[in-house]
């Protein structure tokens, strides 16, 4: 690293050496992980060997998070002897070579004491390439799908999957990258690049998992299991490390293929060889074409297909007959439809389906969609007759649904019936065609009433809807709401009387031609008690201000009001959010509002340190009068004495930082 660094220098004083964290915060940091807290008590029995661990670990935080994660099972004065188990295992090679082998041995050791079935689940990560972000749904069901998962009395296996990935974050051995708005769970992660390292060479060593491509392009193999192709700079053909290329490779055994970054590979024109995959992911491999559908068609044992992000346009019946498939992944593709067949897929629990151009498109189920019992979610069904509405009501599994309706009232009438009898719903997001002017409305969920999906988490509506049905504020588990296109009447403010009354609502997201009155207010009576997220658009015609009355709200955090550069629009009653933490003016008309001012300030203050504290008072001066509106920097103007002008702010510093 450091003739890295040297070479990007023209002089050795330009380097920056990062120093190891000092020994009161190494101690900080492993009790953190340890104990779970940097103030936890812990038995004094451990004291020896945590000081001893954190010598070898000299200061460096990801060997210091590594084996307090580790330890946090054991806890307690009579686990000593792992304690000094694990001092022992460290071994020297820490104390020589801190930031190389050191650290290795820290990973291997952290890795060696993982329960036996997630040794294998962390060993899968090998697959994706260095820093890959990796989507954890597309994570936890190739788990599911390659066995890696253990069946346990009362649980899914999805849910099982995701104790699997908890535990190993807890443990430090995959870190979260992004998480769920709603649900607060991790969406996406990746692995450490020291962790990755080690798990390749875990992988490799056990034939668990065969790289090819990229920094793997000389290796060799046999009979691979589990065959990841890594793209390279030429995105061209990659040879298995032979001279006569991957057409002697045995092919046959292969349980699993990936491919990452690849625009054209040949082993695409092999994949008929592929008789045994469990696992096929294409996603985003733009060389997948029409005719290799064919031979994806005859892997009679795949269990999970992800064409994500591919150009594929046809998917051919024959789809149909792979009779094992769990997970069938069309999201982002040339596709304007699915076939029939997909319907006779009885195990298929999870169908995505989205083109890449037109939103427009809906699976819409010709066949009979009351024999996919399995399916937990389906995203952009279509509901255009009665049949269809009536057999989504026999998915007893069903937890996210995404649906678009576009038929009469016969219909919609029979899909409020069907959806009272999936009690397993987590996520709803509902579309119905038509304008404000249309006789197509959401109107038909008041009939959910009397039996609403009582475990719903998420609901997103988007249509014409007179005011919100009642059972909305019954839902305890209810987190987040989005509403657009619904130009609601709110006649007796209904809209956030209803919306308070769920007890765990998180986030609330107010979109496009959502209202049809001037004024939306949050009264005092509206607590919110939970609420953290409130996004308010206001560059339609209504509504035309906003305003939060005093006690309402007290604890949103971030709000974000889309004025869409409309003068006219107005918000009132910021100085009664206590809790606000970001307040975003300009989602929309100038997304890059936050970072022009932060370059500006970061700019000035480098010439001038008193910046800072000036544009401080420059702000609290404003907020005393009638609160935080930005009165202070108006000009007199036509005898009218401007409030900078008044003797207390005669003596107010940098209004030429606000001005550029």
């Amino acid at each position: 690293m450091e003739t890295v660094a040297k070479a990007c220098s023209s002089a050795n004083n330009y380097m920056y050496r990062i120093l190891p964290l000092e020994t009161e915060y190494s101690k900080k940091l492993f009790l953190s992980r340890a104990f779970g807290s940097i103030d936890a008590p812990y038995p004094v029995e451990l004291e020896e060997a945590m000081q001893t661990i954190l010598k070898k670990c000299g200061g460096l935080p990801l060997a210091i998070v590594g084996l307090g994660s580790l330890l946090a099972s054991y806890n307690s004065k009579e686990d000593k002897d792992m304690w000094d188990t694990i001092c022992r295992s460290i071994g020297s090679q820490m104390d020589n070579n801190p930031t190389l082998e050191g650290m290795r041995e820290i990973v291997t050791l952290s890795y060696n004491h993982l329960p036996y079935h997630l040794k294998f689940c962390i060993m899968y990560l090998s697959i994706f390439p260095e820093d890959y972000i990796i989507g954890t749904d597309r994570l936890l069901n190739r788990w599911i799908a390659e066995g890696l998962v253990e069946e346990r009395r009362g649980l899914t296996l999805m849910e099982v999957a995701k104790i699997y990935l908890d535990e190993l974050i807890s443990r430090s051995m995959i870190d979260p990258v992004s998480y769920s708005k709603h649900d607060g769970r991790v969406e996406t992660c990746r692995v450490h690049d020291m962790m990755l390292e080690v798990m390749v060479s875990k992988s490799l060593e056990a034939n668990f998992v065969s790289l090819v491509g990229g920094q793997y392009g000389g290796m060799s193999y046999d009979r691979p299991r589990r065959l990841s192709i890594h793209g390279g700079k030429e995105n061209m053909a990659v040879r298995l490390g032979r001279r006569d290329g991957i057409k002697h490779i045995d092919v046959q055994h292969a349980r699993s293929l990936s491919m990452f970054g690849l625009k054209w590979h040949s082993l695409l024109d092999r994949l008929g060889d592929f008789r045994l995959l469990r696992v096929l992911d294409m996603e985003n491999c733009t060389g997948l074409e029409n005719r290799h559908m064919k031979d994806i068609c005859q892997m009679y044992l795949l269990r999970y297909l992800n064409l994500s992000g591919t150009n594929i346009s046809k998917m051919p019946e024959k789809v149909g007959e792979l009779e094992h498939l769990e997970v069938l992944d069309a999201n982002d593709t040339n596709l304007t439809c699915l076939p029939s067949s997909v319907t006779k897929l009885v195990r298929l629990q999870r169908i995505i389906f989205t083109n890449k151009h037109d939103w427009t498109h809906w699976w819409l189920p010709s066949g009979d969609l009351s024999r996919m019992k399995a399916l937990v979610e389906v995203k952009r069904l279509g509901i255009e007759n009665i049949v269809a509405a009536e057999a989504l009501g026999e998915l007893e599994q069903l937890r996210a649904a995404c649906i678009y309706i576009d038929s009469d009232e016969d219909t919609v009438n029979k899909l409020a019936l069907s959806l009272r009898k999936i009690y397993s719903l987590r996520s709803l997001d509902m579309k119905r065609g038509g304008d404000h002017k249309s006789s197509k409305t959401l109107n038909f969920l008041h009939k959910l009433d009397s039996s609403p999906p009582r475990l719903l988490q998420f609901l997103k509506l988007q249509g014409t809807l007179s005011e919100l049905p009642n059972w909305v504020g019954s839902l305890t588990h209810l987190v987040e709401v989005d509403i657009s296109r619904a130009v609601m009447d709110d006649e007796n403010e209904q809209l956030f009387g209803m919306l308070s009354e769920a007890p765990n609502l998180r986030s609330i997201i107010l979109q496009l031609n959502f209202y049809s009155k001037r004024e939306l207010v949050a009264r005092t009576v509206h607590k919110f008690s939970a609420l953290k997220k409130l996004v308010v658009s206001l560059y339609c015609e209504f509504p035309e201000v906003f305003t939060v009355e005093e006690g309402s709200m007290r604890n949103l955090e971030v709000l974000t009001l889309e004025f869409g550069g409309r003068e006219s629009a107005r918000f009132w009653g910021s100085k009664h959010l206590e809790s606000m933490k970001e307040l975003h003016f300009y989602a929309q008309s100038c997304p890059r509002a936050e970072t022009i001012v932060r370059q500006v300030v970061q700019h000035r203050a480098a010439q001038d340190r008193s910046v800072l504290p000036a544009l401080i008072r420059l702000q609290f001066h404003d907020c005393f009068v009638r609160g935080c509106d930005g009165s202070i920097l108006i000009d007199s103007a036509g005898g009218n004495v401007a409030e900078k002008e008044a003797d207390p702010n005669l003596t107010l510093r940098m209004l030429d930082v606000i001005d550029d």
